[in-house]
């Protein structure tokens, strides 16, 4: 499956990060941001990797160049910033069928194969990951509305008052259909065409929409201070995974009397 990254933004609000480097190269635990995007989409089972560059595309086309890790990659350049629909419209010529979407600046410890199973299975336009957050950060993200059966009414792109706090991820499953939604979507008063209206389209023009409950974790690294509480994440969970096999390789012993 082909796999799309979304890594045009200027990363303003992760300044002074992002001063001289895309948000796409700003390190967490040693490593770009883009890097661990990659690695969960091969994991996935990507086999192909577009990538959607702008803001100092160079820096990120001269370090990857033409593959990852033997999977190979395209670059498609969204000259403007003018929000995630309009970022996916650059590769609409590039898409074959079913695809993977992930935002490049999220670390996501989490189920991605759930999503396109439950895709596949449903045969749904669109699937993706979501998870409740506290009501003050919901006005971040993308939030669903639901009816009393449980069933997304409504995605409402950072709302002033949230219907909810379940909110969007950032990683996604679509058939191509996806596109003709972006076409259709308008600017938003932040004056951008939102990915969560297109995806508004789709529920209210009664597509199937599958959202899965998001089982681990993932930091949306938008402001500094969210670097660094993925770092303590990726830490933490190296730090399990340590112990955990030291305990099964009988490095660590107890001494009963």
């Amino acid at each position: 499956m082909q796999a799309v990254v979304l890594s045009a933004g200027k990363g303003t609000r992760l300044r002074p990060l992002t001063e001289e480097k895309p948000k796409a190269l700003v390190e967490v635990d040693g490593r770009p941001i883009i890097e661990d995007v990659f690695d969960n989409l091969l994991a996935a089972g990507a086999d192909e990797l577009i990538v959607v560059v702008g803001y100092l595309k160079e820096k990120v086309m001269d370090r990857y160049g033409d593959s990852y890790r033997g999977v190979p990659i395209t670059y498609a350049h969204q000259r403007e910033q003018l929000g995630l629909a309009h970022a996916m419209l650059q590769v609409e010529s590039l898409i074959d069928d079913d695809f993977m979407l992930m935002l490049g600046d999220n670390v996501f410890r989490a189920n991605l194969e759930d999503v396109m199973n439950r895709q596949r299975e449903d045969r749904a336009d669109a699937a993706f990951l979501v998870e409740e957050v506290p009501y003050e950060e919901a006005s971040r993200y993308g939030v669903l509305d639901t009816n009393e059966y449980g069933e997304i009414v409504e995605v409402v792109e950072k709302p002033d008052d949230p219907p909810s706090n379940l909110v969007m991820t950032g990683f996604y499953t679509f058939t191509p259909a996806i596109f003709h939604a972006c076409h259709l979507v308008q600017p938003s008063d932040r004056g951008e065409y939102e990915l969560s209206d297109a995806v508004d389209l789709l529920i209210q023009s009664g597509r199937t929409i599958d959202a899965i409950r998001m089982d681990g974790w993932r930091v949306d690294v938008g402001y500094p201070e969210d670097r660094d509480r993925a770092e303590e994440r990726l830490r933490d969970e190296t730090g399990r995974i340590v112990e955990q096999g030291a305990q099964t390789d009988g490095s660590s012993t107890s001494t009963t009397n």
